[in-house]
């Protein structure tokens, strides 16, 4: 069985080696067939392995159109050359383990995906990371397309949108999926002296907001300077092994 991951670039906050390392990641982390997707706006750079297509846009106002929401239009009734079950992957994340079980969990499920740790108990997913069954949820876009403005005043950001409008979703086990700041980072002030864990099982680290991946190698977290104080984080060696092309 070929493995059908996809992810989605646009704009300029990640060049071609996000994408890159990405599929390396998954690569090294998949067994068997792969077909890896890339969806953007520029090709320039990004590794022949990779099946690029154009990016889809979405029909709302501005700036949100190229914000999270942009990642909505996956839910068309087609997507790219794919059918069936398909892992989608953000671009910033860092996969520590293997992701054969992603493709296994909860099967027949058109929507699995990680629980969002900043909204314990809600129901509500992150979106970094989800398999999706193409064209089986439709309503997602046409909802957000039919009224853009009072869905995006409706819902804080896109992956509560989703998570509230599919009518069938799962969860990933929670011990699979980490988040970088939440579950990795010690707390201030020891971050000052401790190094950023991969909690146990964990098989992908998202990277919400900032540090990105780059940044939380290297041991920087940039942030305005009255913040600096407690955004702080030693340089984290596991990131610059596993973030690798």
């Amino acid at each position: 069985m070929t493995r059908q991951v996809i992810c989605m670039k646009w704009g300029d906050r990640y060049g071609p080696d996000y994408v890159n390392r990405l599929y390396g990641m998954v690569r090294r982390n998949i067994t068997g067939d792969l077909h890896f997707v890339c969806l953007t706006d520029d090709r320039d750079g990004i590794r022949p392995e990779v099946v690029c297509h154009d990016c889809p846009t979405v029909d709302i106002p501005e700036p949100q159109c190229n914000w999270g929401w942009r990642k909505v239009s996956l839910f068309a009734p087609t997507v790219a050359d794919l059918t069936g079950d398909v892992l989608f992957i953000d671009l910033d994340v860092v996969i520590t383990g293997s992701l054969d079980t992603f493709f296994e969990h909860a099967l027949g499920e058109p929507f699995v995906v990680m629980i969002n740790p900043t909204q314990p108990g809600r129901k509500i997913g992150n979106t970094s990371i989800y398999r999706f069954t193409v064209g089986a949820n439709p309503n997602v876009l046409s909802k957000l397309l039919a009224d853009g403005p009072s869905m995006i005043e409706e819902h804080r950001n896109s992956q509560t949108f989703i998570s509230r409008t599919i009518e069938q979703i799962a969860f990933w086990p929670e011990a699979w999926c980490a988040s970088f700041k939440v579950q990795c980072l010690p707390p201030f002030p020891q971050r000052l002296w401790q190094t950023a864990k991969v909690p146990d099982d964990t098989r992908i680290v998202i990277f919400p907001g900032k540090p990105d991946p780059d940044e939380a190698a290297a041991g920087r977290w940039p942030a305005p300077w009255h913040k600096r104080w407690y955004k702080t984080l030693r340089p984290t060696p596991w990131v610059q092994q596993h973030w690798q092309s």
